[in-house]
């Protein structure tokens, strides 16, 4: 194999020796099997590819300074990704199923996981989709589930550093009522545009209003949004937002601190008054902010005054990496381990 520079990884695809896949047909899932080959034979006329019936999820593996490998909470990528079939009509992956298939995936490629404090990770990648060919708008009857793995760098070229946000007002990625909260590739497809806009403009990443009101922080094309005042982790609660993952994890070690939580609307005024914020999600963990201009209203929130992380984003992001390497106990039971 050709060496890897694990240090300066992109956040990209990287051909790795295997994948899993299982086929549902006839009303029923069929067995695990490892495959090989990374393209998929796919008829022109697959459900997926006309009505976007697919769904997917990520999640990540860490190789310890123990040399363990780990695999963070991915009973609840089971679980999100259950509801995801659930609000979109796919048969739901079992639970035990999709762990076996991740612990089997990540086994199978354990040469790419990347050494500790390497700053890389495994990176899986596993993908729900409607195989039947047919142009009628109904649901497919045969579906195929695949996992694929890929090393990666930071999801941010910078790592762990204060990253500028920019809101855009002219474009929404999901409606209050539509597929905001399920993982399906749709919300990304409608995400591009204003993230172009965004990286043009000079910034990380866009971020969306409510769409009902456009009055509420609402989150990134990509992860989701919290912000720190008072000792209180505050972000916001709706009906078109993902639920994180990792925003679920950072709430829970919050209260940990001592800290305050809070769900509910956030005001985009209300931005003024916090003393740290940041996006969180599974590629990025946590990327602080240091502002987010609205270009429509030409108000900048500035909220890293020294253009550093905050003292209890480092924490919580520390305290959360220590976890997923086995540096921290893991007192919740978040950590699967593959062996």
């Amino acid at each position: 194999m050709e060496e890897i520079d694990w240090k300066n990884l992109s956040f990209g695809y990287m051909r790795t020796d295997y994948n899993v896949r299982c086929y549902y047909r006839n009303g029923q899932w069929g067995k695990l099997e490892i495959c090989s080959e990374e393209t998929i034979n796919l008829h022109m006329a697959a459900v997926c590819l006309h009505y976007g019936q697919e769904a997917f999820e990520g999640l990540k593996a860490y190789r310890g300074k123990d040399g363990k490998i780990r695999v963070f909470r991915p009973e609840e990528n089971a679980a999100r990704l259950q509801s995801t079939c659930r609000g979109i009509l796919m048969p739901e992956v079992p639970t035990e199923m999709f762990v076996d298939a991740v612990k089997m995936v990540v086994k199978a490629n354990e040469r790419f996981i990347p050494p500790y404090e390497s700053g890389a990770t495994l990176y899986i990648r596993p993908l729900l989709i409607g195989i039947s060919p047919q142009v009628g708008v109904h649901p497919s009857t045969d579906y195929m589930f695949v996992i694929f793995v890929t090393p990666v760098g930071p999801y941010f070229k910078g790592g762990f550093a204060t990253n500028p946000y920019v809101i855009i007002r002219d474009y929404d990625r999901s409606a209050p009522l539509g597929t905001g909260i399920y993982k399906v590739g749709g919300n990304y497809a409608a995400s591009l545009k204003a993230n172009s806009i965004a990286h043009e403009l000079g910034y990380s990443c866009e971020f969306y209003l409510d769409a009902k009101e456009k009055k509420y922080m609402d989150e990134c094309g990509a992860a989701n949004f919290f912000g720190i005042k008072n000792n209180t982790y505050v972000t916001p609660k709706s009906t078109s937002i993902l639920p994180s993952i990792t925003n679920k994890s950072l709430m829970q070690l919050a209260e940990d601190l001592g800290m305050k939580v809070e769900r509910r609307q956030i005001p985009e005024e209300e931005l003024a008054t916090f003393e740290e914020a940041g996006a969180c999600g599974t590629a990025a963990v946590i990327s602080p902010i240091s502002k987010i201009d609205d270009l429509e209203t030409k108000q900048s929130f500035v909220i890293s005054k020294d253009g550093k992380p905050g003292p209890i984003c480092t924490k919580l992001y520390n305290m959360l990496r220590g976890i997923q390497y086995g540096d921290e106990p893991d007192i919740h039971h978040w950590v699967t381990f593959v062996e």
